[in-house]
């Protein structure tokens, strides 16, 4: 039964209810966009920040690891970092994101859904 005691449902009401929720999902998206989330390898030898939305920001490697015989340890130590940073990255987006689309999944049609 709709509210209102049966007839059809106020579709301004909706309306401004999907307009509400749409604000809010633009708004996290820029939240996440503008978060920055580091991940690390090595025991922090490899350090990489990416942004809320996986995008690679920066990579700081201790010298300390740098060895021009081992260049594949280095290699493995920057994926690694970069995996890490990518999956705290997740995370964060399923926190930011989850409370707005909880139930709802990707099939909305909605920007960025």
């Amino acid at each position: 039964m709709f509210p209102g005691g049966g007839g059809a449902p106020d579709m301004q009401a909706i309306l401004q209810q999907a307009q509400k929720m749409q604000e809010q999902l633009l708004a996290a998206q820029q939240q996440l966009a503008d978060a920055e989330v580091e991940g690390s390898a090595g025991g922090g030898l490899v350090k990489a920040v990416v942004s809320g939305s996986g995008e690679l920001k920066a990579l700081a490697i201790d010298p300390k690891v740098v060895d021009p015989d081992d260049v594949e340890t280095l290699s493995d130590l920057v994926v690694a970092a970069v995996r890490d940073a990518g999956a705290n990255a997740q995370r964060l987006a399923e926190q930011t994101m989850g409370p707005l689309t909880g139930g709802l999944g990707g099939g909305l049609g909605l920007p960025g859904m």
